[in-house]
């Protein structure tokens, strides 16, 4: 049985090589837990680190009765802990939140409110704490893809998101496709989105796995697959059957 299916809400983690951010995972995720506005548990997704990493996550979730853990044999990347952890959520609603912590459990309480109307809840941002060339390209990347896309999201780089467990698991997953989630959740008919504004603050501990190159030029050809996939996706609706 997947215990995640006990809970209303499940907190999804990815992280790679994120020893340092282990006891402040812990501590940051638990309080949110406990004072949250719905059942939550958290699930950790290990992308197959090569530190202490899967170490640490044994030792908090044998010691937190709200935290499982899921680890790669190898490392796959951002969307394929993603999409793992898509795959392994019993609850009816997802979120996502960075190991970074650069934004704050808290805010998912903010999100959390438009899930009775919305598919996906994503934040924005605010008064980011990133260096002046980071904000660069990433408002630049974000619009490129707005203009390749349609999909009109702010900033979908933002790792703190809420979904239905439902819709999220209808996405096509591939490579680099984390970058698109409002336009994956368009392909599905009648599909909606929220975009809310949340806090952001500096990185304290490990370092960032993203690069000028697979921040901006690897999503410049995503951008480019996106709209080949968009053109033959399949949608239908069954009219008629007898099969019960």
């Amino acid at each position: 049985m997947n215990r995640t299916a006990d809970y209303e809400f499940t907190i999804i983690v990815p992280l790679y090589n994120e020893e340092d951010n282990i006891p402040n995972l812990e501590k940051c995720l638990s309080s949110y837990i406990r004072n949250g506005k719905l059942k939550t548990c958290v699930l950790f997704v290990d992308d197959g680190s090569t530190d202490a990493s899967l170490e640490g996550l044994r030792k908090i979730c044998s010691a937190n009765d709200d935290f499982f853990y899921i680890s790669f044999g190898k490392n796959c990347g951002l969307s394929a802990a993603l999409k793992a952890g898509f795959d392994h959520v019993g609850s009816g609603l997802a979120g996502y939140i960075d190991a970074d912590l650069q934004t704050d459990p808290e805010d998912f309480d903010i999100l959390l409110p438009y899930m009775d109307e919305y598919d996906m809840a994503i934040g924005i941002r605010v008064n980011r704490n990133d260096t002046p060339f980071k904000r660069f390209q990433s408002r630049f990347a974000n619009s490129f893809r707005r203009m390749m896309t349609g999909d009109g999201a702010t900033d979908t780089g933002c790792p703190l998101k809420v979904f239905r467990t439902s819709a999220a698991r209808e996405f096509p997953m591939f490579k680099g496709m984390h970058r698109f989630f409002p336009a994956l959740l368009l392909l599905q008919e009648g599909a909606r989105y929220k975009e809310v504004p949340v806090r952001h603050r500096k990185r304290t501990a490990g370092v960032s796995k993203f690069s000028i190159w697979n921040r901006m030029m690897s999503s410049f050809a995503d951008c480019f697959a996106y709209r080949w996939m968009r053109s033959r996706y399949i949608r239908y609706k069954v009219a008629e059957s007898d099969i019960d």
